[in-house]
């Protein structure tokens, strides 16, 4: 089992924008994998905080090869059409993996990511290789986002 979902992992975070779709049960597998340090950004394409600081992310993701990106689009709750987000990525040209988050009612699961987190956008989630999570709500400057990082690496 470990095995599979270590491949299955791998393989979003490999496939430079993947767009995949992923559940609920899926997502919170990935997170809880242990391993090098994982960065997870809730965003959606009408949320310009959030698409303002997806760049940051993208530059992690070329630069820092210790660092895993995985950006997770909210958009299907509202417009259940993933090709919408596919556009999106390509008109952008994102290189880090996105998964379409396929749940909806977010009220109903936001507390099953972080319990602490309000559902506002963005978010985000960087999780040491200890397992150690930290959530920021809102949306993050470049200095503050590499501050976290390596923050998660100590």
């Amino acid at each position: 089992m470990k095995y599979i979902l270590a491949s299955i992992f791998s393989f979003i975070l490999l496939s430079a924008s993947a767009q995949q779709m992923a559940s609920l049960k899926d997502l919170q597998k990935i997170m809880d994998e242990p391993g090098r340090i994982k960065v997870i950004n809730f965003w959606a394409t009408w949320c310009g905080p959030c698409i303002k600081e997806l760049p940051y992310f993208d530059e992690i993701h070329r630069k820092n090869k210790n660092v895993s990106i995985l950006l997770v689009s909210m958009d299907y709750d509202l417009d259940p059409n993933p090709e919408k987000v596919k556009r999106f990525i390509a008109r952008k040209k994102i290189l880090s993996p996105v998964v379409i988050l396929t749940e909806e009612n977010p009220s109903g699961w936001i507390d099953k990511i972080d319990k602490n987190w309000s559902g506002a956008l963005p978010a985000t989630i960087i999780i040491g290789a200890s397992g150690k999570r930290k959530l920021i709500q809102g949306e993050l400057k470049k200095d503050e986002l590499e501050k976290y990082i390596n923050e998660a690496s100590q």
